[in-house]
Parts: structure tokens; C-alpha cells; sequence
């Protein structure tokens, strides 16, 4: 058995290898490369610093034990425990060393670095100098028992955050933002990245160089690309990593952190969508704007509405092709009402909205044509915030009733004349938070009369746009559902009302001419796909919107998959893929069966021979998380003991990454006599050159499959 002196000799030994390799490693700085097997040895540096701390301290209480010096059994213990501490804090602070050239940099480290390293030094100095008089060692141990405080609550800050240690006691008081001073970005976006991002891309550990602490940092991205690009969901970083499958090592946030939810999921891809914008409030945003609904849920308990809601009876028949009713946000009772379809539009029927006099908070009538309408109407709304008027031909009179309206917010009047008795009219609504004036003749001095007049109001009179092309945002698609029965409606809408919106039935992309013209909502009653693009003068066209709608036709009485989808991507079962709902593209998680080993083969059979004629297979696309159009789907019939082709498609391989989207393959069957059905979905086999990772497996993702006469 070892004696005490022999060990005291190993361990001051030893002692001497850890300085040794600390210089080396201090001063070596970042031109030293260390073998991967060493990486081992500095992500142990969080379980070994527990080691150095209780060792230290407890050697540290032995130096003020009254009369040690008179006890050598005891203060040869603690002088041997206070030597292991040092020991295991040169070999702590080597692993930290190791560790922190593995993407941690900033202000703390830097702390918690020389602090680890004047803590091992003055454990060092302590050590060889305790024969030192007893009132220099004990200060010098209260002094170097803060220092190890202190780099442990530095390094703390680097694992969990710079407010970890206090966070208990401070105020968890959160302040209530109104829905009106709501930023996307600021008081929706960022909370959820400092919830699931922040813990590996914040001041001292950045993974892939990229900062996401601040708002420059977002801006600049990190080194495999730009973080968010307004609208591209194939170059934002930010959307490429979180619809990842969860078992890749590039999926966003790690698999062993906390995941988003499908919430969250698809507030960050409408944020994108939307223009990613870092500064825009979230009332700007059309009520029937996804993210707006989203988001304006967690401001909604801040402007309540004492009101009934409207009775929905009431809310239903009101609702027509001309006329749309709905709630400002989720469950509030304040409307919204607007109307569309110039050519549709009857006068008298605003006096329909009696009902709903009392719930009305946003009421558009933008590009009707209002010539001779009596507005006294409009004095019986009496919560009404927002009056949009643009291009409606509106009279001095009509302007006078609308100027009498106490409760108004916010009035877009462009596109109208505005005379002088007008203008001083509109000068006496001190309510106004916001005035739009685009295209109304107004001089430059009318414009700076009514600003001097309204000092509080913020006033927009548009711009010169000319020589500046600027691209429209894509039109916005609405409908109830994308499975029905009968029949469906399909809505189109645009945040700037002027724009012309074209759109498409066939799959071809709309253009400018002679595709239909957008005027009223479409009712469809087949199962297909619309395509929506808006125009406008001195603009550049939008890009494509899209949306899939299917008719639920023909359910199967059997049906089988004789191959089990992944089993990460399982849903339920085979039965997923009739059970009429659809799934979201934001999240391939759920609600999806994935397949890419073996092809989706669904065996289907129909009772009294009520064979349907076409059938639909809905489909998931989004190539930077490797799911693929298929290579091909065909459709087999069993008759009299034989299978014979009824049909097939082979859709073609895309030459670039796109959005996460739903897409669908409709095919008519050649004849109806069969006994079964076999429809098989093969994914690619090998992902095109183009790909990040080209030449591995493609996935298909499928979640409905729809039959009908």
C-alpha cells in the first residue's frame, strides 16, 4: 500500500505535467490542431470541474482550523486533498482549454478562461508557499475561494445563459403588449428562437457561426448560408434546418433539445413567407394572414372587446360571394367585414349589417363603387377602428359623415379627390393613429397643413415610385378546408388592394393577360389545384401562390399497404390515409406516412363494385429535406386473377430546392371492371446532382389518397 509521502511525491509530480501542457496550449492559441480523440477529453470538461471544486474548498477550510500546525495527521490531509484539487484542476482547466476551440467565443469566455487559469495558478502558488504565515495563507484562500465562485458562475453563464444564476429571484413579471405595438419579429419570432436556439448560437458558443443573440447576427447568418431570406424558403438556413427529418444531424434544433411545436413551425415559415421582416408591426398584417392569426392570439387578452359576439346564425347568412364576415383574431367578438367583386356589389346591402352593428371593428369597402351611397349608416357602428374607403369615388358629403365617426382609428381613403372642405373635415378626427392618402391630389402644402393639423396621426401620402420596380408579395389564398364533400370556396385576397389578382384551375402559371381575372370567390367541385399570381403597373408580378383542394368521393371498404411506412413517420397506419384530413406541409412529422427504403404499395377494393374512375394521391414536396416527387405512381387493376395497368405518371425530378408544399397527382383510370386496386408511390431512387447530398435515397410523403366517380 502506498504511503502518504509516495503519493504527496506522484501527485506533485503530476502537478508539473498539467502546468506544462497548460503553457503549451495557452500560448499555442488557436494555431494548435488537436486529433478528434482529444475533443473526447475536453467535452469531459463539464463532469470533471465538480472534481476540483469540492476538493479545493474542503483543502481550503483546513488552513483555518485553529492550532493545525500542532495536528500534523489532519493537516497532512488536507494539504494531500487540497494537492488532488489541484491536480484536478490543471487537468479541468486543460479540458476547457480543448473545449473552447470548438466554436465557444465572446466576452464571458474570455472571463471564465483566465479565471479557470488564475485559479490553477494560485492553486499552485498555495500549495508550494503554505508554510507561508497563517494570516497570508488564509487570505489568500478567502481570495482564491472567490476566484473559483466566480469562474464557476462565469461558466455556468456559457452552458445556461448569463442570467442562470439570478433568474430565480428576479421578477418573471411580464409586460402585456397591446396587439396594436405588437413587432413580429421582437414580441413573436424571437421568443421562440431564444426558447430552442439560443442555447448553441449566443455570446460564447456559436455552432456554424451564427449569432442568433441579436439581430445582426441573424442578419449576417452563419457559415453555410443566410439565416432567413424574405420569401425564399429555399436559401433560408432558418427553414432548411427545421424541416429536416428529426434523425439528421443537420435537423434544427438537435434531437436531444427541445423540438418546436407544429405552432411554431409554421409561424417561423409564415414569417419567412411573409418578408421576414425584422421591424414590421403585426397589425400591418391582413387579418386573414396565417401568421396573423397565429400570433395575434398571444396579444388578444390585451385588447378586449366587452361586447356580445354577434350570433353565428347571423354571421353565416351574412357571408356571401360578395361579402366576407369573420373575427378579427380566434374567439374575439369584434368582425371584420369586407366586400369584393366590384360587378357583385349591391348598395343595399349594407343595410343588411344591422345584426351586426354592434360587433363591427373593421369594416372595407375598397374599390366599391360608392357614388350617392347614404354613409349616416356607418354612425350605428359604434366600434368602429378601421374604415377602408380606397377607390370608391368618395363626395365632400360622404367625407363629412366619415370625419363625424369619433371611434375611428385608422382611414385609408386613396385614390379618392380630396377637396379643401374635405381636407378640413379630416382635420378635426383627433382619434386617428394612421391616415392613408395616397393618390388624392393634395398639394405640398395641404399635405403639410393636415400633418400640422393631426400632429399625432401618422399620415401616409405614398411615393414617387417612378424608375423603381418593386415585386408585389404573393396574393393570399383562403378556404374552409382542403378536403370536402359538395362544394368549395376558394378566396383570393391581397395586402395592396388596387392590385389585379390572376389565377389558374389547369396548372398553368397565370399571367398577366389571359389568365381569369379574380373578382369574386371561385367554387370549385372537383379535386385539383389553384395557382394565383398579382399584377400591377410599374411593379414586378408576384410570385406563385398555390393551394390543393380535393373532393372526398368514394371511401374503400378494404384496404392494405403491404409495405409499413417508416417508423418515424407512421402516423396511423394505413388508416391516415382516408381518415379526410389534411396534413400540414410545415410539419412532415406528423400526420404523414414516409417511405423510402421500399415504395408505398396500397391494395384497395370497393363494395358492389362501385369502382371510381380517378383517383388523387396527395403528396408532401420539399427537397431540402429530401422528399421528392416520386419516380413514379401507377395504378394497377386485379381482374379475373390478373393485374393488368389502368394507369401511370412519372412527374418530373425539380432542378432546385422549393418550399415545403402539399402537391397532387390525379389520375383517370383506363376501365372500372376490376376486382382491386394496387397503387404504387416509388420514391427516387438516388437524389439529383444538385442536392446537398446528391445520390442518397429520396423520401415520399403521402397522407390522403382520394377516389371518385
Amino acid at each position: 500500500m502506498l504511503k502518504i509521502s509516495s503519493i504527496r511525491s506522484i501527485l506533485e509530480s503530476t502537478l508539473f505535467v498539467w502546468i506544462g501542457l497548460t503553457l503549451i496550449i495557452t500560448l499555442a492559441g488557436d494555431s494548435l490542431v488537436l486529433p478528434a480523440w482529444i475533443q473526447v477529453l475536453g467535452r469531459s470538461h463539464p463532469i470533471l470541474l465538480h472534481f476540483p471544486i469540492v476538493l479545493l474548498l474542503m483543502g481550503l477550510l483546513f488552513f483555518w482550523i485553529p492550532g493545525i500546525d500542532k495536528k500534523p495527521e489532519i493537516r497532512e490531509i488536507g494539504e494531500i486533498s487540497f494537492l488532488a484539487g489541484c491536480n484536478f484542476a490543471g487537468i479541468t482547466v486543460l479540458a476547457g482549454l480543448i473545449l473552447a476551440q470548438e466554436e465557444y467565443t465572446g466576452e464571458i469566455l474570455t472571463w471564465h478562461k483566465w479565471a479557470g487559469l488564475i485559479v490553477f495558478s494560485g492553486c499552485v502558488i498555495l500549495y508550494f508557499f503554505r508554510a507561508a504565515q497563517a494570516k497570508v495563507i488564509r487570505l489568500s484562500s478567502i481570495v482564491l475561494a472567490g476566484a473559483i465562485i466566480a469562474t464557476g458562475h462565469w461558466g455556468a453563464g456559457l452552458t445556461h445563459g448569463e442570467d442562470f444564476l439570478l433568474a430565480p429571484i428576479q421578477s418573471n413579471d411580464i409586460e402585456l403588449i397591446p396587439l396594436a405595438e405588437a413587432e413580429i419579429f421582437g414580441d413573436v419570432i424571437q421568443p421562440i428562437l431564444q426558447a430552442k436556439c439560443l442555447s448553441c448560437h449566443k455570446e460564447g458558443k456559436i455552432k456554424g457561426e451564427l449569432r442568433m443573440d441579436h439581430i445582426e447576427g441573424l442578419k449576417k447568418g452563419g457559415k453555410s448560408g443566410a439565416f432567413v431570406l424574405a420569401g425564399d424558403f429555399e436559401k433560408s438556413l432558418l427553414i432548411q434546418r427545421i424541416n429536416l427529418p428529426e434523425d439528421d444531424k443537420k435537423h434544427m434544433p438537435p434531437k436531444n433539445k427541445a423540438q418546436l411545436t407544429d405552432e411554431e413551425l409554421l409561424i417561423l415559415s409564415e414569417w419567412v413567407a411573409t418578408g421576414a421582416s425584422f421591424d414590421q408591426k403585426l397589425i400591418t398584417l391582413p387579418a386573414k394572414n396565417e401568421l396573423y392569426q397565429l400570433a395575434s392570439v398571444k396579444f388578444e387578452g390585451n385588447k378586449i372587446y366587452s361586447f356580445k359576439a354577434a350570433d353565428p346564425d347571423d354571421i353565416n347568412e351574412l357571408n356571401t360571394s360578395f361579402r366576407s364576415i369573420l373575427p378579427l383574431f380566434p374567439e374575439s367578438p369584434a368582425l371584420d367585414v369586407s366586400y369584393f367583386g366590384i360587378s357583385a356589389f349591391p348598395p343595399k346591402s349594407l343595410s343588411d349589417l344591422k345584426n351586426v352593428k354592434n360587433q363591427i371593428v373593421r369594416f372595407s369597402l375598397n374599390k366599391m363603387p360608392l357614388t350617392g351611397v347614404d354613409f349616416k349608416f356607418l354612425k350605428d357602428f359604434k366600434h368602429l377602428e378601421e374604415l377602408q374607403l380606397n377607390f370608391t369615388d368618395l363626395d365632400s358629403e360622404q367625407i363629412k359623415v366619415v370625419s363625424e365617426l369619433n371611434t375611428l382609428e385608422v382611414l385609408a381613403i386613396s385614390g379618392n379627390a380630396i377637396d379643401q372642405a374635405s381636407l378640413q373635415n379630416i382635420a378635426k378626427m383627433k382619434s386617428l393613429k394612421k391616415l392613408y392618402l395616397w393618390q388624392t391630389g393634395l398639394s405640398n402644402q395641404d399635405q403639410i397643413s393636415i400633418q400640422k393639423s393631426l400632429p399625432e396621426t401618422q399620415i401616409d401620402f405614398g411615393f414617387d415610385g417612378k424608375g423603381i420596380i418593386y415585386d408585389l408579395n404573393n396574393p393570399i389564398i383562403a378556404q374552409e378546408k382542403m378536403i370536402y364533400q359538395d362544394s368549395l370556396e376558394l378566396s383570393i385576397s391581397h395586402p395592396i388592394k388596387t392590385v389585379e389578382i390572376r389565377y389558374t384551375l389547369d396548372g398553368t402559371v397565370p399571367d398577366s393577360i389571359s389568365s381569369p381575372l379574380y373578382s369574386n370567390s371561385i367554387f370549385v367541385k372537383n379535386t385539383g389545384k389553384i395557382l394565383a399570381k398579382a399584377f400591377a403597373a410599374d411593379w414586378k408580378g408576384s410570385k406563385v401562390a398555390e393551394s390543393v383542394f380535393m373532393r372526398s368521393g368514394l371511401a374503400p371498404t378494404e384496404f392494405s399497404l403491404l409495405h409499413d411506412p417508416n417508423s418515424k413517420y407512421k402516423a396511423s397506419g394505413v388508416a391516415t390515409l382516408f381518415d379526410l384530413v389534411k396534413a400540414e406541409a410545415a410539419n412532415h412529422g406528423q400526420k404523414w406516412l414516409g417511405f423510402q427504403d421500399e415504395p408505398m404499395v396500397l391494395e384497395v377494393s370497393f363494395a358492389n363494385s362501385n369502382n371510381p374512375k380517378e383517383l388523387s394521391v396527395s403528396l408532401l414536396y420539399n427537397e431540402a429535406a429530401h422528399i421528392f416527387p416520386p419516380s413514379k405512381v401507377s395504378v394497377q387493376g386485379l381482374e379475373n386473377g390478373k393485374w393488368s395497368n389502368l394507369a401511370s405518371a412519372s412527374p418530373a425530378i425539380p432542378l432546385q430546392a422549393s418550399s415545403a408544399r402539399s402537391e397532387l397527382i390525379s389520375l383517370s383510370l383506363a376501365n372500372t371492371t376490376y376486382e382491386k386496386l394496387k397503387i404504387t408511390v416509388t420514391p427516387v431512387p438516388h437524389l439529383p446532382k444538385w442536392h446537398q447530398n446528391p445520390g442518397d435515397k429520396g423520401w415520399v410523403f403521402v397522407d390522403e389518397v382520394i377516389f371518385n366517380k
